[in-house]
């Protein structure tokens, strides 16, 4: 008993390790296949490798009946190597064999080439040598010739079309079509599609080599048998011939029969195409679609049958055949059209049972649009359209920058629109419209001094500057004189841009932020859930949403969580919980500040002001009231204005730093008048940051 447990333990093992070692197997088999070429072969040691070289071509044909699509066997060119050097190696041992040994008899080669010898050569190496012949025209001219040229084909169409559907992807992840693990499948599958053909083009040449080989190898072996038999063995010319010649003959079939069925299987997978499906599937499917055509056939088959001669019984069968065929396929085909019909009567019940819910999809908004006018249309449409995928990469600009990973923009055209005009939703209202010209380039003046260019005067959309839409000749002299010259697609883009940045509080939907809370480690889901309120998730997108209004990045959210978290203990103010996520953020809010020299440019605010300014904050407990009279509050807006302006024309954009308790006080002063300044107070400066004081804000 015991024993038994040790031997099925030891096969468990063996098993193991072959499964765990496949990589060293095979490189063991190559090596064994280049080792044939040099070390002789037994014949015993030669009949398995020519019963495994037909084994393996019957297998690969198998293979390539039954794939779906030619991609599925995209290890077929490098295998139709091996097995193409597994031949011709067999083929070099089977010809020292025949060559040392032919003289004995049928049996020198082994019982394989013997037995193909015998039962094809029919006893005559005549009839051998006629039959070997027709093999190699078959495999070489017919087969080999039209596959090698389809491979070709294939490869050149596939490289030439990989740029243009590619763009296609693009147009459809940017229109909101597909999502972006759909369009990264269909990428890699349009890559592996485009390699695989190219390697097929390459393969191809290797099953025309190898037909031309066993020719030649087939040629040396008969001349040279027969040299040897006459000089070395002393065999009569005829006797040396029928020795030799046979054996040849056998050896060249035992080759050519393996490789007639692998160039099949290649012809197969190379003209599949486009089609999907096994190859029964694929031709019988198709065949069958015109039951009159086999009726026709089935006629011209008895009408053959009739002619003199012939014999009317063989094809009166097959024209029964055929039409039984065709008839059973207009019968099936009138059944399945009945079921289709009472499948679409279902459906149709079950849309007007579910009309509720189609009235549900109508009024859902997404919360992302562009709308084009007809002119624009083919900057998304067409082969070239480089908008989509620039609208793409905005979702990963923003993710880098604010930690915000922005909704699909759906894209679509609108009749309604201005041929050359475009519109952005944010939820179904329309926050912004401008005008592009496709077939023209923008020119911008970056020192925004008036433009003598000749075009169409307009504003860039996004800043405001003046501009103009010239021609793309004149684009290239524009740009030459200094101007930024920018084309329609990047116009559109930078536009979307600012108005993203403007409404992303908006766009950090509930549903968004719960979906940020789940992305979150256990550890912080857990910190989450002891948040001190009732609605945590409504509280972190609020918080959220404050930080974005500022243009605060949240990309550390498990830091942001971590002091909401902290906060929510001793106060549930919204604001107070945000000031104090700033303060957690200080680094990061002093290191977006920072200019290239190290320093961080800031504004501040005279003694009189900040002493103002604290004696208008009203404490009650937990809620701050800040009480001053609108004329002092628009006073101080001016003068703040004023100070940022005249750094705001050079594209310098001081932060404004105040009193702690006062920041969220004076946000919300200066929101409108200049929503791009940051407000920052004395608690959020880092240790680390070195201050530079460039204005102050006098009364």
């Amino acid at each position: 008993m015991s024993s038994t447990s040790e031997n099925q333990a030891g096969r468990e093992s063996l098993l193991l390790f072959s499964l765990s070692n496949r990589d060293i197997g095979f490189a063991v088999g190559v090596i064994l296949i280049l080792a044939m070429l040099f070390v002789p072969l037994p014949a015993m040691i030669l009949d398995l490798g020519l019963a495994i070289s037909l084994s393996l071509a019957a297998l690969i044909l198998m293979v390539a009946l039954w794939i779906p699509k030619p991609l599925d066997f995209n290890s077929f060119p490098t295998l139709l190597l091996v097995v193409t050097m597994l031949r011709l190696s067999l083929n070099v041992a089977s010809t020292r064999l025949i060559l040392s040994e032919g003289h004995t008899g049928s049996g020198a080669a082994g019982g394989v080439i013997e037995g193909f010898s015998r039962f094809i050569v029919a006893g005559s190496f005549v009839i051998g040598i006629v039959i070997f012949a027709i093999l190699v025209i078959i495999n070489f001219i017919v087969i080999t010739k039209g596959s090698t040229r389809i491979a070709e084909v294939s490869a050149r169409f596939s490289l030439d079309a990989m740029p243009g559907k590619q763009m296609a992807i693009d147009a459809d992840l940017g229109a909101g079509l597909i999502d972006e693990e759909e369009a990264r499948s269909r990428r890699k599958e349009l890559e592996d599609e485009s390699r695989f053909f190219g390697a097929m083009d390459g393969a191809s040449k290797f099953v025309r080599g190898d037909a031309i080989a066993g020719i030649i190898i087939t040629l040396i072996n008969a001349v040279g048998g027969i040299l040897i038999g006459t000089v070395q063995h002393d065999l009569s010319l005829s006797e040396a011939a029928n020795a030799y010649t046979v054996l040849t003959i056998g050896d060249g079939l035992v080759s050519q029969i393996p490789a007639l069925i692998v160039s099949l299987a290649a012809g197969l997978i190379v003209t599949k195409g486009g089609t999907t499906g096994a190859a029964n599937e694929a031709i019988l499917n198709q065949l069958s679609k015109f039951p009159k055509a086999l009726y026709m056939a089935a006629s011209l088959l008895f009408g053959i049958g009739l002619l003199p001669g012939f014999p009317l019984v063989v094809f009166a069968f097959l024209s029964a055949v055929m039409a039984g065929i065709g008839y059973y396929i207009q019968t099936n085909a009138v059944t399945l059209d009945q079921a289709k019909q009472r499948v679409d009567a279902e459906e149709l019940l079950s849309q007007e049972n579910q009309s509720e819910d189609d009235i549900q999809d109508i009024i859902k908004l997404d919360d992302l649009w562009l709308e084009l006018g007809m002119d624009m249309v083919p900057l998304v449409n067409s082969d070239e359209a480089a908008l989509p995928g620039k609208i793409k990469s905005l979702r990963k600009l923003f993710a880098k920058e604010f930690g915000f990973i922005l909704p699909p923009v759906r894209i679509k055209d609108e009749p309604m629109l201005p041929n050359s005009n475009y519109a952005i939703l944010v939820q179904g209202v329309e926050v912004a419209r401008g005008e592009v010209h496709p077939a023209r380039m923008m020119v911008i003046n970056p020192s925004n001094t008036p433009l003598s260019l000749p075009g169409i005067h307009t504003k860039e959309p996004a800043f405001g500057l003046d501009a103009v839409w010239v021609t793309v000749e004149d684009a290239d002299a524009a740009e030459a004189e200094g101007y930024t010259v920018v084309d329609p697609e990047s116009v559109i883009t930078t536009h979307l841009t600012a108005i993203i940045k403007e409404h992303m509080p908006e766009l950090l939907t509930y549903g968004a932020t719960c979906s940020m809370i789940d992305k979150l480690d256990r550890e912080y889901k857990k910190l989450v859930s002891e948040i001190s309120i009732s609605s945590p998730a409504i509280l972190i997108q609020q918080v959220l949403q404050a930080l974005l209004m500022e243009r605060i990045s949240i990309r550390n959210f498990p830091l942001i969580v971590e002091a909401i978290t902290e906060a929510s203990r001793t106060s549930t103010k919204v604001t107070t919980i945000t000031e104090y996520v700033r303060l957690r953020l200080s680094n990061q809010i002093c290191k977006s500040l920072t200019d290239d020299s190290g320093f961080i440019s800031v504004i501040t605010m005279s003694p009189d002001w900040e002493k103002e300014f604290k004696e208008a904050v009203r404490v009650n407990g937990d809620e701050r009231n800040f009480v001053m009279s609108p004329q002092r509050v628009q006073e101080f807006v001016l003068a703040a204005r004023k100070n940022i302006q005249q750094y705001a024309e050079t594209n310098e954009w001081p932060a404004l730093m105040v009193a702690p308790e006062v920041r969220s006080f004076v946000r919300s002063m200066l929101e409108r008048a200049s929503p791009l300044t940051q407000i920052i107070s004395h608690n959020e400066v880092h240790r680390k940051a070195i201050l530079r004081t460039v204005a102050t804000i006098g009364n």
